[in-house]
């Protein structure tokens, strides 16, 4: 790994408006590197999106740090993430928080994931192969939840699992080919929505593949 991409790439997010100190140093602790196929190594630290199997992606650095950024995690916070994909986020997110809850309806990705953890020594990471749309009722409630894929509404089992005071960020489908991420906050009134950026996900799919195995 050549420390200068790690160090433009840090730059580059710093300038786009990541400012929250500890997501940029989750970021630069987290070799992005182990998390894309080997076709498409020579573009890990470049800020972009890039496939990884399963008609999924690996999200562009920038959106992972403004997704993180946009949690407001504090130090011990559980958090809930809907779609491991590569589990490149999920890594950020264990710099941050006390314990994360993962989970990925892709099989091979999740299997592929938990490897990456493990040689990471990231022992605060728990994956399940499931339905992101359902989140993890037995773990419930979380303090923050972190959707990677977008659907065409707020998923309401997300919203109930969300503790009050918590915060959940998701893309959302906002109009005809658009969509954006928004922060939803819970308090003891109801939730109340805000919209921070445009992005481009894949869809939230409720279920699970049929050769999940």
């Amino acid at each position: 790994m050549n420390p200068a991409l790690r160090i433009r790439l840090l730059m580059e997010l710093r300038r786009s408006g990541i400012a929250d100190t500890r997501v940029l140093a989750a970021i630069e602790k987290v070799p992005r590197d182990l998390f894309v196929e080997e076709p498409f190594a020579h573009q890990a630290w470049d800020n972009a999106a890039l496939p990884i199997g399963c008609g999924q992606t690996i999200s562009q650095p920038l959106v992972v740090g403004l997704m993180s950024q946009a949690l407001e995690i504090a130090g011990r916070c559980k958090v809930l993430e809907v779609g491991t994909g590569s589990g490149y986020q999920t890594a950020v997110l264990a710099q941050l928080s006390r314990r994360v809850y993962t989970l990925e309806r892709h099989k091979p990705l999740l299997t592929q994931a938990e490897a990456r953890f493990r040689l990471l020594r990231l022992t605060n990471i728990v994956a399940m192969h499931g339905d992101g749309m359902r989140g993890w009722p037995a773990q419930a409630p979380f303090e923050r939840i972190l959707v990677t894929a977008a659907a065409p509404e707020l998923p309401q089992p997300l919203l109930d699992q969300l503790a009050i005071g918590g915060i959940l960020v998701t893309p959302l489908d906002t109009g005809p080919d658009r969509q954006d991420v928004v922060r939803v906050r819970r308090t003891e009134a109801g939730y109340s929505t805000e919209t921070l950026f445009p992005v481009r996900f894949v869809p939230l799919v409720a279920g699970v593949p049929e050769d999940a195995g």
